[in-house]
């Protein structure tokens, strides 16, 4: 019965993740729209300093869209594997590169359409292969778990890293190296996730009827996500004030989601009961996210012209049948005779001259 109920919350905390991931993409789209819907008008724009966004109705229904996808996020990791959700939500990317070429006419390269096609097959791979057995499940098992002592020297590693990435190398290689302060959100919002986590667990314990409100972890773990998320938004601003955009977000994606997977795995334990081509799986999943996140990004502003072909595709259809054609021209010059016509009667009349002269 217990295997029942973990694979029905696994398949909730799947379909969480993935209707988060539409509902996050399309309030990038819904925001947009209500911009330049303001800017066609005349208005003074958000980046200048406006604020004639909040008298917009497209705009407000991004934000609850992005609320409704945050939120089911949030209940997702109730349900499913942290390993599971996190890394779902690169399709949410997907989500919103897709309906930006379609409702705001931004081009979408051969780039970001193989990066698309990339994100769907990994986060595929990755839905077949997670684990699907739940390891924590009630306030009490979560206790536990935040007393072991791999993930209290895990904790006690990310906390020092970080101070030392903020106060030593933030002032000296803050705004020459993109690693620096992404390395600070990643680190941290590895922390923030078990947080998320442990939250779900009270809030479904709470809807189950149970006193959880009495019990302190649950307010530990409320005010920690707090300062962790709040470390998260002013490092992550400061990276993106300083770097491109589409610099920023493929790094912060590989380390955030790796960080949370080991942190997962550190804590959890969702990989000790995994066999090992489902962990292979897993690995190669979201290897292959990566892949499609980075092409997505790191090529986006690049536009896809024939200029950019290799010499041998640049030349075209008429290069490669004249190729051909003198390919078998040589083909045929090894079958003619090394003496032409010519040469072989002046051959014979010369042969003649010096018989007579004999």
């Amino acid at each position: 019965m217990e295997g029942v109920s973990g694979r029905y919350d696994f398949y909730i905390g799947l379909g969480l993740a993935l209707s988060s991931s539409i509902f996050i993409g399309g309030s990038f789209i819904l925001k947009k729209k209500g911009l330049l819907k303001l800017a066609s008008r005349g208005s003074i724009r958000a980046g200048q300093g406006g604020h004639a966004y909040l008298r917009e109705w497209l705009w407000w229904a991004g934000l609850l869209s992005m609320g409704v996808g945050e939120a089911a996020n949030f209940a997702a990791y109730a349900f499913a594997p942290a390993t599971l959700v996190t890394p779902l939500g690169a399709l949410s990317v997907l989500v919103s590169a897709v309906l930006s070429s379609y409702f705001l006419n931004e081009h979408l390269n051969v780039h970001g359409k193989i990066g698309c096609i990339l994100s769907v097959l990994g986060s595929t791979v990755m839905v077949i292969h997670a684990p699907q057995g739940e390891e924590v499940s009630s306030l009490e098992s979560m206790a536990e778990k935040l007393k072991d002592p791999g993930f209290i020297a895990f904790a006690v590693c990310v906390l020092v890293s970080s101070i030392l990435l903020i106060f030593v190398a933030g002032p000296r290689y803050g705004r020459s190296n993109v690693l620096v302060y992404v390395l600070v959100c990643s680190a941290i919002g590895s922390l923030s996730v078990s947080c998320v986590k442990g939250l779900g667990i009270t809030l479904k314990e709470l809807f189950a009827g149970k006193q959880v409100l009495k019990e302190p972890l649950g307010w530990i773990l409320l005010i920690c996500l707090v300062i962790c998320i709040s470390v998260q938004i002013n490092y992550l601003n400061k990276a993106l004030d300083i770097f491109n955009t589409s610099v920023v977000t493929p790094i912060y994606y590989v380390l955030f989601t790796t960080a949370v997977m080991t942190c997962s795995a550190i804590l959890f334990k969702e990989w000790q009961h995994m066999l090992l081509h489902n962990i292979i799986g897993t690995i190669s999943g979201f290897l292959t996210i990566v892949s499609g996140i980075f092409l997505l990004h790191a090529f986006r502003d690049i536009p896809f012209t024939p200029d950019l072909l290799p010499l041998f595709l640049k030349q075209g259809r008429a290069d490669l049948h004249t190729f051909w054609r003198g390919a078998e021209k040589h083909q045929s010059c090894l079958h003619q005779p090394l003496l032409g016509p010519e040469d072989i009667h002046n051959g014979s009349q010369s042969v003649e001259e010096e018989g007579e002269r004999v």
